[in-house]
């Protein structure tokens, strides 16, 4: 798969103090499209300087909403495969080789596998996947997929899935998923996406309408 093809898409609220770090890394790699979801902050500037493709939202929409711009984006420009990545540094950017790989070696979809999930919901989450479809870390931001898969289903998120929903529709499929471990970085402030929203409460609402859907 030519690295030109392959998009990665960056979420991003309020990350002036690591974006053009991640991109400049990240660009290394493939091209980068950064998703500014509304930030009040120099996000959008700074990943532009780096050399992102960025797009910005004129509102804070949330994660899943900046996830589906992000590929409507990425499909819009003709790539083959996209890989999300978080932008505040906890995803080293180098680990998108390792997602490339496998989807040049013909997965579908690849999955990050953090050694660590700080919330109960996400354990719970991960159960569920686990048992059902063997996917150990679902809630992972940084995830790999062909483009096709994406145009099969027509849009990222359709109900707030915290980034699940199209793993979970490549899964019922028995399409190829391939999963990736990694050390998680560390973060000094607060998460950006979600932070006036219980985080446990989110997660499990999107795990009950997953579940409904198996």
């Amino acid at each position: 798969m030519d690295r030109s093809r392959i998009a990665l898409v960056v979420p991003a609220l309020n990350e002036g103090t690591t974006i053009a770090r991640v991109v400049a890394s990240a660009g290394r790699h493939a091209s980068v499209v950064v998703v500014d979801d509304g930030s009040t902050d120099a996000t959008a500037t700074l990943a532009c300087e780096a050399g992102a493709i960025v797009v910005s939202h004129g509102v804070n929409r949330g994660y899943d909403a900046a996830l589906n711009t992000g590929f409507a984006e990425a499909a819009s420009r003709g790539f083959a495969a996209v890989v999300t990545l978080d932008a505040d540094g906890q995803h080293d950017p180098s680990l998108v080789t390792q997602f490339i790989a496998a989807l040049e070696d013909g997965a579908d979809v690849v999955l990050g596998v953090r050694n660590k999930r700080p919330r109960f919901a996400e354990h719970l989450f991960g159960l569920y996947t686990r048992l059902r479809f063997g996917i150990a870390d679902p809630l992972c931001g940084l995830k790999g997929y062909r483009i096709d898969v994406y145009r099969a289903l027509g849009h990222f998120d359709s109900y707030g899935s915290v980034g699940t929903e199209l793993m979970l529709f490549a899964a019922r499929r028995g399409l190829r998923i391939m999963q990736v471990p990694f050390r998680v970085g560390y973060r000094t402030d607060a998460p950006r996406f979600g932070r006036r929203l219980s985080a446990n409460h989110r997660i499990l609402r999107a795990m009950v309408i997953s579940w409904g859907r198996a």
